[in-house]
Formats: C-alpha cells, sequence, structure tokens
C-alpha cells in the first residue's frame, strides 16, 4: 500500500515544516504558560521555606502577612516565645514597593528582619548578611543591585553588604531584606510633613494639655515617633512538636490568628494566585481551541488537494480505514513537530521572562499527550471528506 502521507509531506515538505514551526510556537506559549503558574507557586513556597518558620502569627481572623494586610504590636513575640513548643519567635514586616536602581524603578518585596533571626535570607551568594540594626540591606540578584551599592527607601539610604538568589514573592518580585527597625519606619512611620501636622493637631488637643496630667502631651509625641507595629511574628517549633497545638493555644488565648505551613501553602495557592491560576487556564484553553484550528485547516486544505489521489485509492481497492489513518498521520506528524518546536522554544524564551517559568517534566508530557489529542481530533474533519470523495473522480478528472 503507498504511503500517501509520507508522499504528500514529501511534496509539501516546506509548507508543512513551516505550519509545524507556527503550531510549535503556540504550543511554546502554552508550555510557557503553565511554567509561570508553576514558578509563582514555586517561588512563594520558596519563601515560606526560606523563612525557616513552622508557624506564622498575624492580626486576628486575617490571612497575612502576604495574602492580607495584617498589623500587630511588636511586643507580642515575648509572649509567644515563651508557649510550650516554641524553639524561637521572631518579628518580620513586609512591604511591597518600587525602589530606585540605577535609574530605573525595580519593584521590590521589602522584607524587614531581626540580624540572625527567623526570616532572613536562607543562602548568602555573595557578601555578608545583615549584622547591624540600622541602614544595611540584603538584596537578591533579580533586583540588579551589587555588594556596596547605594538604595534610597523612602528617607534614608542603604547599603548592600550581600546578596541572595531565588527570593522572590509569589509575584515574582524580588526580595530585599533591611533591617526590622528600618522596615518598620517604611511601612508604618508618616513622612515629615505628615508628622508636623499631626504633631500640631495633637498638641492642639485640650485633653492632652490637662494640669493633672503632666507628661501627657509629650508621651503622645514621642509615640508618633516611633512605630510599634510588625506584619507577622514567625514561630519555630521544638522538633517534632505539633503545630496544631500551638496554634489552638495562641487562637484560643492571645486573640491571635496562627497559620502552619501547610496553611500558608494552601493560601498561596488558593487564595493569592488563584485569579492568576484562573486566566493563565482561559489563556491554555484558547491556546489549545486555536492550535486545533491551525491543524483541523492545514489537514482539511491537504485533504481537499489530493482528492484525485484519494479516489484512485478509493478504486483499487483501499480501505476507508486506511485512508483515514493516512490523514490521521499527518496530523500527528504536524503535532509532533509543533510539539518539538514549542519544547525547544520554551526553553530558549525562559530564562528571558522578568518571572520564574518552571518547566515541569509532568507539564512537558501532559502537553505532549493534548497535543496528539487535538491533532486527532483536528483530523476528523478532513478525514470525513476524504470519506467522501467519489472513486468515479478518478476517471472523470
Amino acid at each position: 500500500m503507498i504511503n500517501l502521507a509520507g508522499r504528500d509531506i514529501g511534496h509539501h515538505l516546506g509548507r508543512f515544516v513551516f505550519t509545524g514551526i507556527g503550531l510549535g510556537l503556540l504550543i511554546g506559549v502554552t508550555l510557557t504558560m503553565a511554567g509561570v503558574y508553576r514558578g509563582m507557586v514555586s517561588d512563594g513556597k520558596a519563601v515560606i521555606a526560606a523563612s525557616g518558620a513552622d508557624l506564622w502569627v498575624v492580626q486576628k481572623d486575617t490571612l497575612g502577612p502576604w495574602a492580607e494586610p495584617s498589623s500587630i504590636r511588636d511586643d507580642l513575640y515575648r509572649t509567644l516565645a515563651v508557649l510550650p513548643g516554641v524553639a524561637e519567635a521572631a518579628n518580620v514586616a513586609y512591604l511591597t514597593m518600587q525602589v530606585p536602581v540605577k535609574g530605573q524603578d525595580v519593584r521590590v518585596m521589602l522584607a524587614g528582619i531581626e540580624p540572625g533571626a527567623l526570616g532572613e535570607p536562607a543562602q548568602i551568594a555573595s557578601g555578608r548578611p545583615l549584622l547591624n540594626s540600622h541602614y544595611e540591606a540584603v538584596a537578591d540578584l533579580a533586583t540588579g543591585l551589587s555588594v556596596g551599592d547605594n538604595v534610597t527607601i523612602r528617607r534614608h539610604d542603604y547599603r548592600v553588604v550581600g546578596l541572595t538568589r531565588n527570593a522572590k514573592s509569589s509575584s515574582g518580585d524580588p526580595m530585599l531584606f533591611i533591617p526590622l527597625k528600618d522596615a518598620q519606619e517604611v511601612q508604618f512611620l508618616k513622612d515629615n510633613d505628615s508628622l508636623v501636622a499631626e504633631r500640631a493637631r495633637t498638641a492642639a488637643n485640650p485633653a492632652l494639655n490637662r494640669p493633672g496630667v503632666p507628661g501627657l502631651l509629650d508621651a503622645v509625641l514621642a509615640s508618633q515617633a516611633t512605630s510599634h507595629n510588625v506584619n507577622a511574628v514567625l514561630i519555630r517549633l521544638v522538633p517534632s512538636y505539633p503545630a496544631d497545638e500551638v496554634k489552638a493555644e495562641i487562637g484560643r488565648w492571645k486573640h491571635l490568628t496562627a497559620w502552619t505551613r501547610a496553611d500558608m501553602e494552601d493560601i498561596l495557592v488558593a487564595k493569592l494566585i488563584a485569579t492568576s491560576a484562573k486566566q493563565i487556564g482561559m489563556f491554555l484553553v484558547i491556546l489549545a481551541i486555536v492550535s486545533a484550528a491551525i491543524v483541523a485547516f492545514i489537514i482539511y486544505t491537504m485533504t481537499l488537494n489530493k482528492q484525485r489521489e484519494i479516489a484512485v485509492l478509493k478504486l483499487i481497492g483501499a480501505r476507508d480505514s486506511s485512508i483515514a489513518l493516512m490523514i490521521l498521520q499527518q496530523a500527528i506528524a504536524l503535532g509532533l513537530i509543533g510539539y518539538a518546536v514549542g519544547q525547544i522554544s520554551a526553553t530558549l524564551w525562559a530564562p528571558f521572562f522578568p518571572k520564574t517559568v518552571l518547566l515541569e517534566s509532568g507539564d512537558a508530557g501532559r502537553g505532549l499527550v493534548v497535543t496528539l489529542v487535538v491533532c486527532s481530533l483536528a483530523s476528523v474533519l478532513a478525514i470525513r471528506a476524504a470519506l467522501r470523495v467519489d472513486p468515479a473522480d478518478a476517471i472523470g478528472g
């Protein structure tokens, strides 16, 4: 039996290959979109794991510190540190903001930590970790900063003393670590003009100038110049101590909400990036439909162009199943070429994306299966057209 599919591909090799490349680019985009989602989840879980915490204590009834705003007093960590099962407790503050880096604004997640405590970078690629309580920074390599650079954050300059890698938020923003006291000032304190106006308003309040309460006004004014809030308290537990037990204790007696590591990962996937995941899913469906339409159009066109050859095959006794198999082979071959091009393309351009693109082998395998299924379904229209060809056309043409 003559392999009509192979001969037809060879006769129109250029068009077939270029169609495969076009399809491959669409498949490459599809794999990249899946990789972007995987990268968001990976970055978020990496931040959770790198903090070294087993529990995150946040404002009551909030999903903080990343999915929702959370603000608690910075002295609460002392009462949490003495709970049974708690090995270490440390304050942290997080804030997403723009910082100037070498003449350009770079969006970063600012992390305020206590030097040497929970929440500091998991590894230092170059330089050293934070040692002082003011005006030092450790930056992720993706910020574009180098050791020795100065970066301006609000009213102060910070000297970069170390660099870390793969420290990103779930949104793909590189992290910038500074001392906690500085982060509290950046996040919670007002600018100088606002402070002056607030102090004037406070000083004019008659309730604060009562003769019988000396020093009350000074105390209020002093409190306006400092911040005692943080976003969360990180807790490291004694090995093998049940996290749910400490979580329940904190919720029952401390009027705070505690999240375990499993809780934080669930919040990350189900809450923080849920909308992005749905949007990526919609793009994947659209790309699959577009890919199927391209394959269907090309295979259908190629089938119409060889109606006489198909009629000859029918005239000499070729079965319909053999003709259908030949057309299916063309569709599968087109899909395989497209998949190979797509896989190579996604691998080549993934490192140039600003966000992490994580190409997993499982997604690649599922992509191959989906490609073959889409191409097989797309060949149905061409197969139906081929089966309707009249053998008499081989003589009448």
